[in-house]
Formats: C-alpha cells, sequence, structure tokens
C-alpha cells in the first residue's frame, strides 16, 4: 500500500513537473510597448500583465522620464517586469544626447535592459512635417554617424549594447547624394553599433531586407515585426503581405537575437492589444520561436 502511494505522489509530480514546463514554454517572442503606449499612459502595472498574460517573454520599453520607466524607478520597473515572468531587452531613447547618455545609460541598464537603441536620428537631425506625418531627416549623415559612433562607446563601456532603428527615409538619397542606412553600416563599427531593422519600414523603402542581410551580414541584432496590408497601413503579423517565412529563414545571417512584435497605429476598429495578440497568433504562422 505505501507503494502505491508513493508512486502515485511521483506520478502527480511528474505530471506537474511537466505542465509547469509547458506553461514557462508559452513564454517566447517579444512585443514593443508603444503599440499599448495609451494603455500605459493610464495604467502601466496592468497593461504589463495584460502583456505577460498573452504570453510575451521579453519587451521593449520607449518611456523614460525624470529617471523613471512608466513612472516606476529602475530598480522598481525591473523587479516588477521579472514578477510578471517578462524580461526588459531593449529601449528606445529618442532623447538621448552625447551630453546625457551617460545618466541615461546608467538608469537603462539598473532596469535590466540589454540594448539601448536611437529610435531616429537624434540631438535635432530627425524632422516630422505634422500637416503631411512624414519622417525625414537633416542631410549631415556623418554628424550623426558620429554622434551615434560617441554614444555607441558609452554605451559599449556600460555593458550595453547600441542599435539604431530605421524607417523608410534613411534609404532616400539625400542631396549629396548620400544613402544614410548605407553611410551609418559602412562607417560604423560593429563592435559597438548594430541596427535594428524594422521590416516594415524596409518593405516600404522598396528594398529587400534578405538582400540587406547579405551584404551586411550580422549587423542587424533585433527585428521589429509588423505586417503591412493592402494599402500600405500597419497590420498584425499574418494579416498583411510582407513574406516573413522568407525573411526568417536568413535569421541567422542578418545576426538577429530576438525579434519584436510592433504596430504603429491600428485601424477598422482593432484595439491594440487584440492587434499584439493577433500578431502572436500571426508568429506561430511564420515558424517564429
Amino acid at each position: 500500500m505505501k507503494n502505491s502511494f508513493l508512486s502515485k505522489v511521483l506520478i502527480v509530480i511528474l505530471l506537474l513537473s511537466a505542465n509547469s514546463s509547458l506553461f514557462a514554454q508559452k513564454k517566447w517572442g517579444g512585443m514593443t510597448l508603444y503599440t499599448v503606449r495609451n494603455e500605459m499612459g493610464k495604467d502601466p502595472k496592468a497593461t504589463l500583465k495584460a502583456v505577460a498574460d498573452l504570453g510575451y517573454k521579453y519587451i521593449e520599453a520607449v518611456d523614460y522620464k525624470d529617471g523613471k520607466f512608466y513612472g516606476m524607478t529602475p530598480a522598481e520597473f525591473k523587479s516588477y517586469a521579472k514578477s510578471l515572468g517578462l524580461k526588459p531587452i531593449s529601449i528606445h531613447m529618442g532623447a538621448m544626447t552625447t551630453s546625457n547618455a551617460d545618466k541615461l545609460i546608467s538608469d537603462v541598464k539598473a532596469a535590466g535592459f540589454k540594448y539601448f537603441i536611437a529610435p531616429v536620428p537624434p540631438m535635432g537631425m530627425f524632422k516630422f512635417d505634422p500637416k503631411t506625418r512624414s519622417l525625414s531627416m537633416t542631410d549631415d549623415v556623418e554628424r550623426l554617424t558620429s554622434v551615434l559612433d560617441t554614444i555607441a562607446r558609452k554605451a559599449d563601456a556600460a555593458g550595453l549594447k547600441f542599435l539604431y532603428h530605421n524607417h523608410a527615409f534613411e534609404f532616400e538619397k539625400n542631396s549629396k547624394g548620400i544613402v544614410p542606412m548605407e553611410y551609418m553600416l559602412d562607417h560604423l563599427d560593429p563592435k559597438y553599433a548594430n541596427f535594428q531593422m524594422d521590416l516594415y519600414w524596409v518593405t516600404k523603402a522598396g528594398v529587400d531586407p534578405v538582400e540587406l542581410f547579405k551584404k551586411y551580414p550580422g549587423r542587424f541584432k533585433i527585428w521589429h515585426v509588423k505586417d503591412m496590408d493592402k494599402e500600405g497601413r500597419f497590420a498584425p503579423v499574418g494579416k498583411g503581405t510582407i513574406d516573413f517565412g522568407r525573411i526568417l529563414k536568413n535569421a541567422k545571417l542578418s545576426g538577429m537575437k530576438y525579434y519584436i512584435v510592433e504596430q504603429d497605429q491600428v485601424f477598422d476598429g482593432m484595439e491594440p492589444m487584440e492587434a499584439i495578440r493577433l500578431s502572436r497568433e500571426g508568429l506561430i504562422k511564420f515558424g517564429f520561436k
């Protein structure tokens, strides 16, 4: 009888262990909190829990003010994310300058992030036209590259990895005949600075991501994964026209370490949380793990 009881206990323990393992495996992939920025502005902790409940494993942040991330100190943000099973991987720091970089980098590291990212050209080199909602940059790509190099070396010295995130305008020739993206790839030392490829914006620019991987292997450490519908608008992964399966086959060539779901805007009554839920289903469809 005693042996029978012990056997049953052992079976229960093994089943619980297996279920626990299966549950743990459900958490994978990443998303950027930019997609749910309005929700984060209202209730960041509840929104982070909802993201975790959807099964995402790591997150990219975009909000930093007065030394805090979404109103939380670096230690608080790191601790709360950990309690949800979320790993802070990367952060977009649009306000970075060569002067404030040391302070930003220190706080970013304390919050547990690994990647320090320039989402657009910093220090006044980014341009946005509110009338046309078009994005662009100044022609001084040489200065931009110098600034990025300086900040990237600071990040490296602190144990962080520096990336630059593209839009479409970096692939357009400027008045000097220079394609900014190519210039940065050619002149930034991969030891210190690499790139976060936004697959939507690369496609929008009429550039083949795979060809970029072939020309600049190993330079694209994180991908932003979002789809494009037939009207050219942002769409959940798998609900548009981008062939992510073909791109994913070249992940190793690109140097990709992490992929992050993003949807800048939602349309036709869709809610941001629904968009990231659908995108996670799309990731499964294309074989992301």
